[in-house]
């Protein structure tokens, strides 16, 4: 007496495993290459919603605008104190000390340049993430670098703008924002 198939659903005895059965291939989220897409012929599968590193970067670089603005206010208040004690500077002054000012005031006038800069260019890059394109990708991660080696100069009050921007870097770095970066837009 021969005992039955103990798995009805798998391949007879003796024959070789997978013989005329569909291999089952491993489910990956866009597709097994950077194209996306699994089999020929059909189309690609890409995020229709912003993933959730995507959307995090978007808002630290919202906030780091925010505190550039709350810098700049700062700033323009510290140039207008520099400027006012400058006027207030009397005829038998060293000239050492008129000199210093106008440094100061310079150094203040190129800070705000930076900071007014630096806040134009977080708003814009944060408001295209919905557009997507590579280059909103790269011009995040650029920003990330370019805020931590600024935010190196002034330590301990820059701290916040380092963490950021590292975060900013490492999430638009995953590949989840490569592939909503990188979707068809029609």
């Amino acid at each position: 007496m021969s005992y039955p198939n103990q798995n009805p659903y798998g391949p007879p005895p003796g024959q070789q495993p997978g013989y005329g059965y569909p291999q089952q291939q491993p489910q990956q989220p866009y597709g097994p290459y950077p194209g996306g897409g699994g089999m020929p012929g059909m189309q690609p599968q890409y995020p229709t919603v912003m993933p959730g590193g995507v959307k995090a970067a978007r808002v630290m670089l919202f906030v780091l605008s925010g505190l550039n603005l709350i810098g700049l206010i700062l700033a323009v208040m510290g140039l207008g104190g520099v400027s006012k004690a400058s006027h207030n500077v009397s005829p038998y002054t060293a000239a050492d000390d008129v000199t210093a000012m106008n440094v100061g005031k310079g150094l203040l006038i190129a800070v705000i340049v930076l900071i007014v800069i630096f806040t134009a260019v977080a708003i814009t890059l944060a408001l295209q993430f919905a557009n997507g394109g590579g280059g909103v990708r790269v011009g995040a991660i650029v920003f990330g670098v370019a805020t931590i080696m600024l935010s190196l100069f002034t330590f301990p009050v820059g701290l916040v703008h380092t963490v950021l921007g590292i975060l900013v870097i490492a999430f638009t770095s995953k590949d989840e924002s490569k592939f909503w970066f990188n979707r068809p837009r029609y």
